[in-house]
């Protein structure tokens, strides 16, 4: 068991009261003077018994206390200590220092600096002789930490980013603060192994209770809960500004402990976007774009402010920028090839290019969540080819056809925008949405295989290779000849311009190297934070860029490094029409109402679409504060898409998993180590809409490069940005993780929340219920029939009643919380 989990149980009886909280407290750390004299004491004591090691036997008494967070809308000591702090601030910035003892040794020598005063009182040995436990300076005797608990949920964790450590001494009359910033997250011991923040606070021993150094500490750690204000501490450049930022926080926080509705709860629980208003109006009609334009409209312009101020950010929006750019370019390449193949060259790879540009900059300036992105995705190209085949059948025109089911579908969204039909997506949970973010994974990188294979099969495993093969085995020259003479004649004969199959086994071994390459350079720069190699603003920087610098390096080494080997470039075609309107008159009655049966299933696929990618980007773990607006972005979706209908072009709704991407591309993330593993979380997110505008307009100006320089891009090196898009998509993904449980060994199982409540079986039964609904969804969405592929959708809206009607007959409903809960 861990020594949270001891903690937890230790304090069961004094957080009865608080079942139902979720949420940061304060934990103090004590070893008692006693425990400390005694420590001392055993250790001299018994210093000639020493362990064949060497090392001494001594006794540490322990103590945990949960300790109430500082009201500062009625407590009045807590404005006073930090007015007092403020007159006289002690901070140390920028501090390079791994061990404690160093740190607090730094914050006292500046501290005797600033005010002569103390040098009077107390020498800085002192200090540390009575701060720590043990003759070390490793062990620190009283501090307070904060912790992060969930009852429902069951996980209780230090928050390690900051410690407060306190001393009382004998000869003091008044009392220090310090707070020491350091230059990168230091291991401090075993609950502190990422501290970027510590805080010291001196006081007298005989003081007043208020103002006592726990008091006092009170004070300053229930500022530094809160990991935003935490995040913008370790970033102020001076201290000034870190003045500034405490005083700005304390007024915060005490205008928002005073709120009528927050006196009686230690928690506050937001509003879900889908709750009813108080009161009640009883119609439905247009009242959730109401509610998300009086959402979203007040953080407007901070959209686009965001994206300029703030330290990193300049920095962070180009890499965003270009990260945008190459994962939209390269995939509308593909499926502008897959388009034009499916519609013999009805949808190019221009016109997907200017539908990329026009929604995605119409989106990011008019969509309620500009984080969202929109893409031309596989399923849309299936529906294209089945409209295509219908068209065909039934001898209708394929463009008026198109720009009907394209109406129809943006109709249909418009009704669902309007009657706030969105809120059916309140049932839908962490685990719907992993299901369907996992399969569209399994998308991305079945097109990558398949283009894989049938590169192998074109140019490794044709007639003219068999042909070098039973060459090379002992076949003497004038079979070789006679028999590649029949196979010219015969292919001749049957087409008078068809050529023999050229055996290029190069080819194929390079697409698999360019492919793989990009993958593996993509990925080990995305995971190079995780490296001690360089810089830690270095490493940032290189994990930032790794698609584009991926994408750059093996399209040079396939186009430049490999020139003689010929690969395959995509198919342009430059005549292609633009802005042509659809016939739509053309169409006979019969025809128009069969397209709204298929603009009805297509609409069903970009509701789910649509609001599964915003719920991923909206998800609570990424902490956006300017909420979301579901009904509104359906909304501006189905306009965009009901104007490219008209002209045929190819339509685009939010994407997985461009979308969650596109939000850890522009998030600063702190790293936890919780029992030796490793995980991040996200601290803040820059919720701009620049990035959307601006790597659009690339977007479109890459039209002018058609088709070079883009034709330098090999074909492989597309895959292998899907392949990458695919991978990074696993992240955090908890569905995912679920599965390799299965095949790890149980000793290396993660302290996860859901790992320390749920039964391992039930883990595992969840996990096989998970991945039948996957396979159906694979099943039908993958199968070679395409009329099946039409029930995908359906598909996808049953993945919600199974989960809240069958699944909880299967697992109880207490573990079901911590399995698919956020």
């Amino acid at each position: 068991m861990s020594r949270a989990d001891d903690t937890n149980e230790e304090q069961d009886g004094s957080r009865e009261s608080t079942e139902d909280q979720e949420g940061l407290q304060l934990l103090e750390t004590s070893k008692d003077d006693d425990a400390n004299a005694n420590f001392v004491s055993v250790g001299k004591e018994f210093s000639a018994l020493q362990l064949q090691d060497g090392d001494e036997l001594g006794l540490l008494h322990t103590k945990y206390e949960l300790v109430p967070e500082k009201d500062f809308a009625a407590e009045v000591r807590a404005f006073r200590d930090l007015e007092a702090f403020l007159r006289q601030a002690v901070f140390v910035l920028d501090l390079d220092a791994t061990d404690m003892g160093k740190i607090m040794e730094a914050m006292l020598r500046r501290l005797q600096d600033t005010h002569p005063k103390a040098k009077e009182e107390f020498t800085v040995n002192e200090v540390l002789a009575a701060s720590f436990a043990q003759d070390s300076y490793s062990l620190v005797a009283r501090t307070i930490q904060g912790i992060v608990r969930n009852n429902e949920m069951g996980s209780f964790d230090f928050d390690q980013s900051w410690i407060c450590a306190m001393c009382d001494l004998p000869r003091l009359t008044q009392r220090y603060t310090m707070i020491a910033q350091l230059r990168r997250p230091t291991n401090l011991g075993a609950t502190c192994q990422e501290v970027q923040i510590v805080m010291l606070i001196l006081s007298p021993r005989i003081e007043k209770m208020t103002k006592t150094a726990m008091e006092t500490g009170r004070t300053f750690a229930t500022l530094f809960m809160d990991i935003e204000f935490r995040h913008a501490f370790i970033e102020a450049p001076s201290e000034a500004d870190c003045k500034v930022l405490i005083s700005d926080k304390a007024k915060a926080l005490a205008y928002h402990q005073g709120l009528p509705e927050h006196r009686n709860s230690a928690m506050v629980i937001a509003k879900s976007v889908f709750d009813e208003p108080e009161g009640g109006k009883k119609c439905i009609f247009g009242r959730g774009l109401i509610g998300d334009l009086k959402r979203r409209l007040p953080h407007y312009w901070s959209d686009y402010k965001d994206g300029f101020v703030g330290k990193k950010t300049p920095h962070k929006v180009v890499a965003t920028t270009l990260f945008l750019y190459f994962a939209c370019v390269l995939p509308n390449i593909a499926f502008g090839m897959l388009n034009s193949n499916n519609t013999k060259g009805a949808i190019g790879v221009k016109k997907i290019l200017f539908s990329q540009m026009f929604g995605g900059i119409l989106f990011a300036v008019f969509g309620g969540q500009p984080l969202i992105v929109l893409l031309t995705t596989a399923p849309l190209a299936l529906y294209t080819k089945i409209i295509f085949s219908i068209s065909r059948d039934f001898d209708l025109n394929f463009d008026a056809m198109f720009a009907c089911v394209g109406l129809w579908n943006a109709g249909f969204l418009i009704i669902y925008a309007l009657f706030d039909v969105s809120k059916l997506m309140r049932w839908s949970s962490r685990s719907t949405e992993e299901i369907f973010s996992l399969f569209i994974t399994f998308a991305f990188s079945a097109d990558a295989i398949r283009d894989a294979i049938a590169d192998f099969k074109t140019n490794y495993q044709n007639e003219a290779c068999e042909t070098k093969s039973m060459s090379s085995s002992n076949e003497t020259l004038d079979v070789v000849l006679t028999t590649t003479a029949s196979v010219l004649t015969s292919n001749t004969s049957d087409s008078g311009l068809s050529m023999v199959a050229e055996c290029l086994r190069e080819n194929s071994i390079l697409f698999l190297l360019l492919m793989l390459g990009t993958l593996w350079m993509g990925l080990t720069l995305f995971n190079f934070t995780k490296t001690p190699f360089l810089t830690e603003g270095k490493r940032e920087i290189l994990a930032d860029y790794a698609l584009p610098i991926a994408v750059l390096f093996m399209s040079f080494f396939g186009s430049f490094v490999f020139r003689e080997i010929k690969m395959k470039p995509f198919d342009y075609n430059p005549d292609e029409g633009m802005f042509v309107l659809a016939p739509l008159t053309s169409l006979p009655v019969g025809a128009v109402f069969a397209a709204a049966g298929l603009g009805f299933s297509l609409s069903l696929l970009f509701f789910m679409d649509q609001n599964i990618s915003s719920a991923l980007v909206n998800t609570p773990n990424n902490k956006l504060k300017k909420g979301a607006a579901y009904h509104w972005d359906l909304f501006v979706v189905a306009v965009i898409n009901g104007f490219l209908s008209i002209f045929t072009f190819p339509w685009v709704h939010a994407a997985l998993p461009h979308s969650p991407l596109h939000v850890q591309a522009l998030a600063d993330r702190e790293e936890r180590i919780d029992q030796g593993h490793v995980h991040q979380i996200v601290v803040h997110v820059r919720e701009t809409r620049v990035t959307g505008i601006v790597s659009h307009v690339l977007i479109g100006l890459s039209m002018l490069l058609l088709p070079y320089p883009l034709s330098y891009i090999p074909r492989p090196v597309l895959d292998g940005l899907f392949l990458y898009v695919a991978i990074t998509a696993l992240y955090g993904n908890q569905f995912f993780e679920r599965i390799l449980l299965l095949v790890t060994e149980q000793a290396a199982y993660p302290p996860n929340h859901y790992i320390r409540r749920v039964p391992q079986r039930r883990i595992h039964t969840f996990t096989f219920i998970q991945l039948a609904q996957l396979l159906v969804l694979c099943v039908f969405g993958f199968s070679p029939i395409p009329y099946m592929k039409m029930i995908f959708p359906v598909l996808l809206m049953f993945l919600m009643p199974i989960r809240h009607k069958l699944v909880p007959k299967v697992i109880e409903p207490k573990y079901l919380r911590a399995l698919d809960g956020h």
